[in-house]
């Protein structure tokens, strides 16, 4: 089988540095439309056998020729091209997988279903860290209660040694982070789904040394489709960002004043979109593949055989030193990475569209996160 991942950006990068490293794919491919990323994602990739292939997305006859060329594709671009690429994957009969970011997206995909199965195609939209590795994580407290009082997703992307005054860096695209902030948050309430503002109900979430007491924060897309797929089963579930304290009253002050505004303005004689400019005012300000740490905290409370249980899932991982792999790439690019083996290796069978936590096996995709050395503490508080 042969497989495409289009963008060759950091999580490009670290999905086809896995297939290279841990698949049996004759063929891995990294399309992009920018010849200086391939150049770039070659130079990174360069003790793996790679081809690489100039492809503009925003031209239909380019992406049906390459899907036409391949078993799967994963998209690790940004998440307004998920739909029309899942879109071409039906139509060429190429399974799909994306990291997602944006609930209106995926809830598209998903009426890609009834076609996706006819064509025997397997769609998984947001199977990277959060959703994706959390969502797996949320099946497996699922299938381990009769009864689920709440489930809380904590999920954070951090500087090792923070600089002031956002204690944060940029460790993917700066728009995914503004849509993280700037989208309602999806929270399932008493088998009701409803819609939160995002930076809100910040509270205190506290890790090993040398963390200690973080903050977490209401966000958008880290749930995607647990509150639908969830929703006769979990009586409460949402999703935080964790971030140093401070960070959200600083960073929401920006989007107050409208600096993530998609409505143009014309200053002088030229016309800009404010959310362009934040987005390249980031990518100049903070900093990029410097030492990083991803910190995963999913709390749950529930019964079994009439037995109170309180399941605590957590997840400290760090900077590949000797890859050069930042902890986001690790876990975002190699789930994404794993999922579509599976489907390679016929773990997964199922065709339509599904979220991970419908269609992806939690004991065989724990174990091949630990191979990796993502290692998930599960301890009973």
């Amino acid at each position: 089988m042969d497989i495409c991942v289009i963008g060759a950006g950091m999580m490009g990068r670290a999905i086809t540095f896995d297939l290279c490293k841990n698949s049996n794919f004759e063929n891995v491919i990294v399309a992009d439309r920018n010849q200086e990323h391939l150049e770039s994602a070659k130079h990174f990739l360069q003790k793996h056998d790679v081809d690489y292939a100039v492809v503009d997305v925003n031209k239909t006859r380019e992406v049906t020729s390459l899907f036409q060329r391949c078993d799967i594709v994963i998209s690790a671009i940004p998440y307004t091209h998920n739909y029309f690429l899942a879109k071409t994957a039906v139509a060429t009969k190429t399974h799909f997988l994306d990291l997602g970011g944006n609930n209106d997206v995926v809830e598209k995909e998903r009426n890609l279903y009834v076609s996706a199965k006819e064509k025997k195609v397997t769609i998984i939209p947001d199977c990277g860290l959060a959703p994706g590795m959390t969502s797996v994580i949320v099946k497996d407290i699922v299938e381990q209660h009769d009864e689920i009082d709440f489930v809380k997703i904590r999920v954070g992307g951090l500087p090792v040694n923070p600089y002031p005054p956002l204690n944060y860096q940029i460790v993917f695209s700066p728009y995914g982070l503004i849509n993280e902030y700037v989208e309602d948050a999806i929270v399932l309430e008493e088998k009701k789904i409803l819609k939160k503002k995002s930076m809100t109900e910040v509270e205190t979430v506290t890790f090993p040394s040398p963390f200690g007491e973080m903050e977490a924060f209401l966000t958008s897309g880290g749930c995607s489709t647990l509150p639908f797929t969830y929703k006769d089963r979990i009586g409460f579930l949402d999703y935080k960002t964790i971030r140093y304290p401070g960070h959200c009253e600083l960073f929401k002050t920006f989007l107050d004043m409208g600096f993530a505004d998609n409505q143009s303005v014309v200053v002088g004689e030229t016309e800009i979109v404010p959310r362009d400019l934040f987005a390249l005012i980031l990518l100049k300000s903070l900093p990029q593949n410097e030492q990083d740490v991803v910190l995963i905290k999913v709390l749950s409370q529930g019964r079994k055989n009439n037995t109170k249980l309180n399941v605590e899932y957590q997840v400290i991982d760090y900077f590949d030193d000797e890859n050069n792999i930042t902890s986001m790439m690790r876990t975002t690019g190699y789930p994404v990475s794993i999922t579509a083996q599976m489907i390679q290796q016929e773990v997964i069978t199922e065709h339509g569209v599904f979220g991970s936590e419908e269609i992806v096996p939690c004991t065989p995709y724990f174990k091949e996160l630990e191979k990796r050395n993502i290692r998930i503490k599960k301890t009973m508080v």
